[in-house]
């Protein structure tokens, strides 16, 4: 599995300082003022070095607050630092404060586009946070940079299993693939729901009661309440409040201008607003849906449960398009997944849910839409939906029938 990132071995160098937007020459005045410059830059490098320093300790000792006071202090006085920022993100992500350590991995691959530590962190960041579009864009980006063993994972995570399956598969016959690739591609074969395949490739290295073990684990992991559920568990977080960074560490905060020396001009009163805060807030996503079944030896005797459901009806529409909120293993995660999904979201308030079985690289899914809109009011529903934290997609009609739970009662709980 992907493992807490190990502590940084950072070299520093000192910052250049240019006044007036000209070198500084080194004879009379301009000599002390430059010579006075170069001390003071470098008991900031020098301060932040420290502070970097400090913050890697605490990262060690999984003191998340330590670090991210430290680190924060050094980016704040060394801004275009990459190392710097990979050690805030890793505090930020410590911390299970996902939203701020996203934004932090970003910038230190704007600074180095060629750090795959800070893309695989980008990605995890943008996993947990709900965003799986962006995370599988960043890990196609950038997949030449990341260990193939945490590519595949991360690729799984983001919610394409069946090319993780891929990706690992041919890693996995490669000379001196280890235990850890080989466990990644089991892992990837149970959120695809090839519960089968995940316990052969568990058995290459552990024996049958450790796989039983572990596969109990794993099915409990297919299945999380959040978005930011299953990168927690791999990185070994609990995941924090996220208030957002202090604005002025933002790499491209904009600069304070400060105001010229000029003679005061007498004006009518005026109210001044109170500053705004330097904190901004951010939202969280919604939660993943994973929908797999169950192995076999995990099922509980468990009496079958019957549930009805009653939804309003929207007015009747014309159109042949329609609005796809999710895909899933079967009907029952699909109802399941239906109703968390209008719990949650306002836009799908009065919405009949349709749905049709369709074949895919990962077996038999169930697909759930809401339709028979024209495209403008496709995309409309869509959009606000999108702007409420869910994820979707535009389509036309293929075979969508009224959902079957709606039809007939569906046995939420296997025998």
């Amino acid at each position: 599995m992907i493992s807490s990132t190990p502590r940084l071995v950072l070299t520093f160098g000192l910052s250049a300082l240019v006044l007036g937007g000209s070198v500084v020459g080194c004879t009379g005045g301009s000599g002390r003022i430059a010579a006075a410059s170069d001390r003071n830059d470098r008991i900031v490098a020098r301060t932040a070095e420290r502070h970097a320093d400090g913050a890697a300790r605490a990262l060690a000792k999984r003191d998340p607050v330590s670090a991210i006071e430290r680190a924060e202090a050094a980016v704040a006085l060394a801004p275009r630092n990459a190392d710097y920022r990979l050690v805030l993100g890793q505090a930020y992500q410590q911390a299970g404060r996902f939203a701020s350590a996203r934004d932090t991995f970003a910038e230190v691959l704007e600074l180095t586009p060629g750090n795959g530590k800070a893309a695989l962190s980008l990605a995890l960041a943008e996993i947990a946070t709900g965003d799986w579009s962006a995370a599988q864009a960043t890990l196609a980006r950038n997949a030449a940079i990341i260990p193939v063993g945490d590519l595949g994972l991360a690729t799984a995570l983001a919610g394409n299993p069946a090319a993780a399956i891929a990706t690992l598969n041919a890693a996995a016959r490669e000379p001196g693939a280890d235990a850890k690739l080989r466990q990644n591609l089991a892992l990837s074969y149970a959120l695809a729901g090839q519960w089968a395949m995940a316990r052969v490739a568990a058995a290459a290295d552990m024996s049958p009661a450790d796989v039983d073990a572990r596969l109990e684990q794993w099915a409990a992991f297919a299945q999380p309440r959040a978005a930011s559920d299953q990168v927690a568990s791999l990185l070994g977080v609990t995941v924090g409040a996220d208030g957002g960074r202090p604005v002025a560490l933002a790499l491209n905060a904009p600069v304070p201008v400060m105001p010229t020396q000029e003679a005061p001009v007498r004006t009518a009163a005026v109210e001044t607003p109170a500053p705004a805060s330097p904190f901004t807030r951010v939202v969280f996503a919604p939660p993943q849906e994973v929908a797999q079944p169950l192995p076999t030896m995990l099922r509980a005797a468990v009496a079958p449960v019957r549930q009805a459901v009653a939804l309003k009806v929207p007015a009747a529409v014309a159109g042949d398009w329609y609005v796809q909120i999710g895909a899933y293993s079967n009907v029952a995660v699909a109802k399941s997944g239906w109703t968390e999904a209008t719990r949650r979201f306002a836009a799908l308030t009065g919405q009949r849910p349709t749905g049709t079985m369709v074949a895919a690289a990962q077996g038999s899914l169930y697909r759930v839409s809401v339709g028979g809109f024209s495209r403008a009011e496709a995309d409309r529903l869509c959009g606000r939906y999108r702007a409420e934290g869910g994820a979707c997609f535009v389509r036309r009609e293929a075979g969508d029938r009224i959902a079957q739970w709606l039809r007939a009662p569906v046995q939420v709980a296997a025998r």
